[in-house]
């Protein structure tokens, strides 16, 4: 079993609108989790972090301090954050540094994401009919999935629901007003089955943590969260993901599995060992589906278990308690880690009015973005 890593210190801004740029909410992060961490940016062997649109991550040491410390730039789509939080992670078991710092940030315009093909490796033809716009594969994907495995629009509207409810007792969040299953199934539809309030938008947030080794942590004076395991995995052939041209016959591969599985083998825990956790939900079907897919209940089982509430916060397996993607934004470069500082919170017993009751453990994290990238951790107290 890998060496563990413990994090020792975790910030995040508000996500939303922001007058701000991008590079000075990152500083506000990082500025935060060495707060909580109780140390210096001096005290910090080595950092990654990225964006997706707000400039260069190793440009804030212009601010935080010219210590001469590697900084390198992470820049992969959603999974950026957690792309950064496994560099870090490997920095600390390689002995490259003791105290590493991850940061995650992003500032986007209003309006959709316009990727470019040509950026994704795809023809012009592919955004000329209109597939390179992600509301499109997100409700292509879901359709099939519903289809398949008898998930019905009510459960979409009812994950939208929990999480503008979670939203509102975060006091980070962006969207903070709770909204009913019925509001959001006549909130006009965008891409069928998905309505417009089932959808997160693209906003302006940053989240940083401090890692250290065990021996670093013993001299600190934050409240340590052990981060036993960290997966970051690409697509394989047959799997259906955003910006994949086509779909090959046969079973259906899945990046999201591949990262989960690989992520609980590390750690040398299941998914039923989990007592809290966050997973990637652009949209109310990306959060259904990846409860299978990261091993948490059988396809289709989720129609069910949300009617039921046991994704809720008093419920028996907790999911997206900040209210997630839905109503925290997704600034891109930012998600993945904002999970992992919602789960440190919950397992140190600090989240507030959201607070997970029972004192839990085990925390888990996923995020998902394209063209079929996958990143997860696992931690415990």
């Amino acid at each position: 079993m890998s060496t563990d890593v413990l994090i020792c210190g975790a910030g995040r801004t508000p996500f939303g609108r922001s007058e701000a740029s991008g590079r000075h909410l990152a500083l506000g992060a990082v500025n935060a989790a060495l707060a909580d961490a109780g140390i210096e940016w001096s005290r910090v062997g080595a950092a990654f972090g990225g964006s997706d649109n707000a400039g260069l991550a190793d440009t804030l040491v212009t601010q935080l301090g010219l210590t001469g410390l590697p900084f390198v730039n992470v820049k992969n789509g959603c999974a950026t954050g957690g792309s950064a939080l496994v560099s870090a992670v490997n920095a600390i078991r390689s002995g490259m540094a003791d105290v590493v710092l991850a940061v995650g940030f992003d500032k986007h315009p209003r309006g959709a994401f316009d990727p470019r093909p040509e950026d994704w490796g795809l023809g012009a033809e592919y955004g000329s009919d209109g597939l390179m716009v992600t509301t499109q594969f997100f409700g292509m994907k879901i359709q099939r999935y519903m289809h398949d495995h008898g998930i019905t629009p009510r459960t979409l509207a009812l994950v939208a629901e929990k999480a503008y409810h979670n939203g509102g007792l975060t006091p980070q969040a962006w969207r903070r007003k709770p909204v009913s299953a019925e509001e959001i199934l006549d909130s006009g539809m965008v891409s069928d089955p998905l309505t417009r309030y089932m959808f997160c938008s693209p906003g302006a947030g940053a989240a940083a943590l401090v890692l250290c080794s065990p021996e670093a942590a013993r001299t600190l004076e934050g409240t340590p969260v052990t981060l036993r395991a960290a997966a970051v995995r690409t697509r394989r052939f047959g799997s259906f993901e955003v910006f994949s041209p086509s779909i090959p016959p046969g079973p259906l591969t899945s990046v999201s599995r591949d990262a989960s599985a690989a992520a609980f083998e590390e750690a040398g825990m299941g998914p039923g060992d989990v007592d809290v956790c966050q997973l990637q939900d652009t949209e109310s079907g990306a959060e259904v589906m990846h409860m299978a897919e990261c091993g948490f209940c059988e396809d289709g089982e989720q129609e069910r278990l949300v009617a039921a509430g046991a994704t809720g916060i008093g419920g028996t397996l907790p999911v997206n308690t900040d209210g997630g993607c839905i109503a925290n934004g997704e600034p891109i470069g930012a998600s993945g880690l904002r999970q992992v500082y919602e789960i440190v919170q919950q397992l140190r017993g600090r989240a507030g009015e959201r607070q997970v009751p029972g004192e839990p453990r085990t925390g888990f994290t996923h995020v998902y973005g394209a063209p079929g990238v996958s990143a997860c951790t696992v931690l415990s107290r």
